[in-house]
């Protein structure tokens, strides 16, 4: 008896296998169907080129740690093992350790959340937050509503559930009510479930842009009135260059938004400590799922962040933050208009990343192999759509490199960007190029965002 599988080939009863292809994995036909969904990232991808030194990187997210106070940090490890090293070194709560539970109340706080500590389920960062929600809520051919562009990694997730993405356009006021309502209408009208809506509404990644205070009530009120839960990501929120963000979307809407948090940007990533405030009943499937997946969070970092906080002026430090990434942001925005001055790019209000439209005609994608040859790096647009598009964009991360990397990397992108553009106007005359930027329509998605 053989079984036919969707990816080719076919599989018998009992495990033996007739491929039509030349494979060379031997259990290729023994995966779940899921895992095509898997795709390396394009960000990861270029971890391994970026780290070379002499490249200036503006591809990853990764904040600045050495703006950390390290005798502090060397202190709170000291403590915690010294007084503490036995709980530190055993397993823990698949919910989190209470004590930290409850200064993330305090953390939230500062966006305007208010809430119950026993509603709050630590993770091992958010996006693994964003993994067990998404296998809670998920079933193969579900859509998932999102800003488009949108986080890398979240697409590679929904697509390893075999969900359909859907983008709704955004401008320089973040996601479109009217467009959100105008997708929700069709995808119903189609027979299709809608199972959330996902969104980074403060300093977006990638497009930097903030969702305005007056579309926050127009979006949660479309959301309820089509009963679709709202998944709120938040790595960035507190890393504002002036004015204060808007408060989060959670803070005005509790029972239809699960709330996403971290630790990564505001202290550092290599904890891996990130949270999920959520209803009650999601609350209870998520420790379910998170014990599953880990059995417990670290006690170790959370034990040392629960310190930290309690010892240290973690304000202060989120405030020393926002000053290193307001002068890198000043400086590439300068660079941007000295170097590229006909290109356009976002301005954030905060975060890490500003977003660059590129001439019609140009592929960003493409053109990095080009880019890496000049000793610089930048993130393709097209790793923030699940459906190809973002072409003729790129992600600019400003966190990481200093000032004066900065100003050289954008000057070594302008030398790439000159130079394709320059080719394309030497061959515009003889017909269109094998190019990949000639072979499908790249628009330059979102159009009001440039």
């Amino acid at each position: 008896m053989e079984k036919r599988r969707k990816n080719g080939g076919t599989v018998t009863d009992q495990g033996s296998q007739a491929s039509t292809g030349n494979n060379l994995d031997p259990w290729y036909f023994n995966y779940a169907e899921r895992t095509s969904g898997l795709a390396a990232s394009e960000v990861r991808a270029l971890f391994a080129v970026a780290s070379r030194p002499e490249v200036v990187s503006l591809a990853g997210g990764m904040p600045y740690v050495s703006a950390l106070p390290q005798d502090i940090l060397n202190g709170t490890l000291e403590k915690v093992m010294r007084e503490r090293g036995p709980v530190a070194l055993q397993y823990g709560s698949g919910q989190g350790h209470e004590r930290l539970r409850e200064q993330i109340m305090e953390v939230m706080a500062l966006e305007g959340i208010s809430g119950s500590p026993g509603d709050v389920v630590i993770t091992t960062g958010s996006q693994h937050a964003l993994e067990l929600f998404s296998k809670l809520f998920i079933d193969p051919g579900d859509v998932v509503l999102s800003e488009g562009p949108s986080y890398v990694t979240a697409m590679v997730i929904f697509k390893s559930y075999q969900a359909q993405v859907e983008h709704v356009p955004m401008d320089e006021h973040g996601l479109i009510p009217e467009a959100l309502s105008e997708h929700i209408a069709r995808l119903k009208a189609a027979g299709k479930r809608i199972k959330f809506l996902y969104t980074i509404p403060t300093f977006h990644n990638p497009a930097g842009v903030t969702l305005s205070e007056e579309r926050r009530p127009e979006i949660l009120r479309i959301a309820r009135e089509n009963n679709i839960l709202v998944l709120e990501d938040n790595p960035y929120g507190l890393l504002y260059f002036g004015k204060k963000g808007p408060d989060a979307l959670r803070a005005q809407e509790e029972e239809g938004v699960v709330y996403l948090g971290t630790f990564s940007k505001t202290l550092a990533p290599g904890f891996r400590v990130g949270w999920a405030l959520a209803p009650h009943a999601i609350r209870e499937k998520l420790i379910l799922a998170n014990e599953a997946a880990v059995l417990s969070p670290s006690s170790f970092s959370q034990l040392v962040i629960s310190e930290y906080l309690e010892q240290a002026d973690w304000r202060g430090q989120i405030d020393t933050f926002r000053g290193v990434y307001r002068e890198r942001k000043e400086t590439m925005l300068s660079a941007l208009a000295e170097y590229l001055p006909e290109l356009s790019w976002t301005d954030p209000a905060g975060g890490f990343y500003v977003w660059l439209t590129l001439p019609e005609g140009l592929d960003s994608k493409a053109m990095l192999p080009r880019a890496v040859r000049e000793l610089v790096a930048y993130t393709p647009g097209t790793a923030f759509y699940a459906d190809g598009q973002g072409g003729r964009n790129m992600r600019l991360s400003f966190c990481y490199p200093t000032p004066e990397q900065i100003r050289v990397g954008i000057r070594r992108l302008s030398t790439v960007i000159n130079g394709e553009q320059d080719l394309l106007d030497t061959f515009a005359g003889t017909g269109p190029l094998d190019h990949p930027s000639s072979r499908r329509d790249y628009s330059a998605p979102p159009p009001d965002i440039n």
